[in-house]
């Protein structure tokens, strides 16, 4: 039995890396140009699906072990079918990834991670202000309209697309951060 478990340790751990270098590789594809959103799409695409291993939310929040972890895009969907190919098969410990698109996001909604785009249903500021302190990993753009940084915030730095990351905010929310993903970013607000 310790035999096992010390594997199962050794291959959480591989995974582990391995999402922290295809995270890592992310930052080194350039962005094509302002002309061709595509490729930049892609990237914050390839961040949405890898995010979920270096965040830990409370242990209460998922009523089994198999339950999904639910991805939701609110508002508009920059991403189309390439996030739902990204995640297809990936999972956080037993829990599958899943992607769901939504108008509005409240705190009932039932999402783990909410990339918000924004929509007439609901701004990208009210659906930050309708989970506020919930266990959430907000997620926003700084082409975003509608106001206001989520948990993790993409930006464009040198022609790349890089994040922010609100550690105060995801404490508040009771999410815990890696260090690997917090070591990545481009800029960290405490």
């Amino acid at each position: 039995m310790r035999t096992s478990l010390k594997h199962e340790s050794v291959r959480k751990r591989g995974r582990l890396a391995g999402w922290a270098v295809s995270l890592t590789l992310c930052l080194l594809f350039p962005v094509a140009s302002v002309a061709d959103p595509q490729p930049e799409t892609q990237i914050k695409a390839a961040y949405l699906a890898r995010l979920a291993p270096f965040v830990v939310w409370p242990g209460t929040l998922f009523t089994g072990p198999n339950v999904p972890l639910a991805l939701c895009i609110q508002g508009d969907d920059p991403f189309g079918p390439m996030l739902d190919q990204m995640t297809s098969g990936q999972g956080v410990g037993s829990h599958p990834i899943i992607v769901r698109r939504i108008e509005r996001l409240d705190a009932d909604s039932g999402c783990q991670i909410a990339y918000l785009g924004g929509s007439p249903a609901q701004s990208q500021a009210a659906a930050l202000k309708a989970v506020d302190g919930k266990p959430v990993l907000t997620v926003t753009d700084g082409d975003g309209e509608g106001g206001g940084k989520g948990i993790v915030h993409f930006v464009l730095i040198g022609g790349r697309v890089r994040f922010e990351i609100d550690a105060g905010r995801a404490d508040q929310a009771g999410l815990t951060i890696s260090s690997k993903l917090l070591a990545l970013a481009a800029g960290v607000k405490r």
